[in-house]
């Protein structure tokens, strides 16, 4: 069933199960934060910006993105707003609406399929994949992932949080948020790591 959410087009992409803290100056989402401070459970949409910028308005945006709800927001010197929301679920925007000073749109959520009998093994997998990146990128002074992260058990939010604890660009993580699979997603990211660990290799080699 569909419903009506305001909207935040970002430059990154924002997983469920992930922390997501802005700092908010543009006008019209001072707006929004405003607006929901007189929300019982405040929630807005976030989808990726294709093409164009966050500022301004006019980009292109994904379809498919992250409900996320505001956990905490303060609104500091100049009007500026700093807030932390977290992602809750995944929408799909069907129809956009006149901005009201900020975007609206009509959505529906994206349920995931039952992971498959593999969900066990590929949540292992990506999890030492992601332990090895972290690993490495501190053996090269990179920021990276903490070395003591757990992933829940359950195989689709084990999956968004390596996904949103891995250092992958916004199209391959748009990639990621949009399968309906939680197995074919941690197997996708896996392999995405594992690239990433032979880069890591080859810069740590050569010294």
């Amino acid at each position: 069933m569909g419903y009506t959410i305001p909207m935040f087009p970002l430059s990154n992409v924002v997983f469920p199960f992930m922390l997501l803290p802005l700092h908010i100056f543009e006008e019209r989402y001072r707006c929004l934060m405003e607006d929901l401070q007189d929300v019982d459970e405040p929630e807005f949409g976030v989808v990726l910006i294709e093409r164009g910028w966050e500022v301004g308005g006019g980009e292109e945006r994904a379809s498919l993105g992250t409900v996320v709800r505001l956990l905490d927001s303060e609104e500091i010197e100049g009007g500026r707003w700093v807030a932390v929301t977290a992602g809750v679920r995944r929408m799909r925007v069907t129809r956009w609406l006149p901005d009201a000073p900020y975007p609206m749109a009509e959505v529906e959520d994206v349920k995931d399929l039952e992971a498959s009998d593999e969900g066990e093994s590929l949540r292992e997998a990506a999890y030492y994949a992601v332990r090895k990146v972290a690993a490495l990128q501190a053996e090269l002074g990179e920021p990276g992932a903490p070395l003591d992260f757990e992933l829940a058990r359950d195989p689709a939010i084990a999956s968004y949080q390596a996904c949103a604890l891995s250092p992958i660009g916004p199209l391959d993580a748009q990639r990621l948020l949009v399968m309906d699979d939680p197995t074919a997603r941690l197997w996708e990211l896996t392999e995405l790591l594992h690239e990433h660990i032979d880069s890591l290799e080859l810069q740590l080699a050569a010294g």
